[in-house]
């Protein structure tokens, strides 16, 4: 028989670098989780992923128990990557901060295609392109 789901918990928290403080802890903490196991577990499974911010999504079930699912990086962290910098644009109508080539949209697709809601790589690149764009970045498309 299944394991009685008791709840999810949705975080962002750094690749390998998954600890007890806040957000962690606090959040798997009211549902009774181990929260140093689930740490292990994270930092192990995300260990060789360098320096993003790494969704995840935790199952909870009611024996406390519990499964988590790893996510790719938000398509804004991939785009700052790519462009060498700290933050999107304060006012992207007006303001912009650099530009995407069309090889550098493709490129963020292909790491985002997993968790997008298209298997097309085209219209992959134009979700990512909308996402640009609400940062004040240009796109070739």
């Amino acid at each position: 028989m299944a394991k009685k789901v008791l709840g999810q918990i949705k975080l962002q928290i750094p690749a390998g670098k998954a600890n007890p403080s806040p957000p962690v802890g606090p959040a798997l903490g009211q549902r009774g989780v181990n929260i140093m196991e689930f740490c292990k577990a994270f930092n192990a499974a995300t260990q060789n992923l360098g320096d993003v911010t790494v969704p995840v999504i935790i199952t909870v079930y009611e024996d406390r128990s519990f499964t988590f699912i790893t996510k790719t990086p938000p398509v804004s962290e991939l785009i700052r990557k790519e462009l060498k910098v700290e933050k999107g644009a304060s006012n992207p109508g007006k303001e912009k901060i650099g530009k995407l080539t069309k090889e550098q949209l493709r490129k963020i697709a292909v790491i985002k295609l997993p968790d997008l809601n298209t298997k097309d790589i085209e219209k992959a690149m134009k979700i990512v392109a909308g996402s640009a764009r609400s940062m004040g970045v240009e796109t070739e498309l």
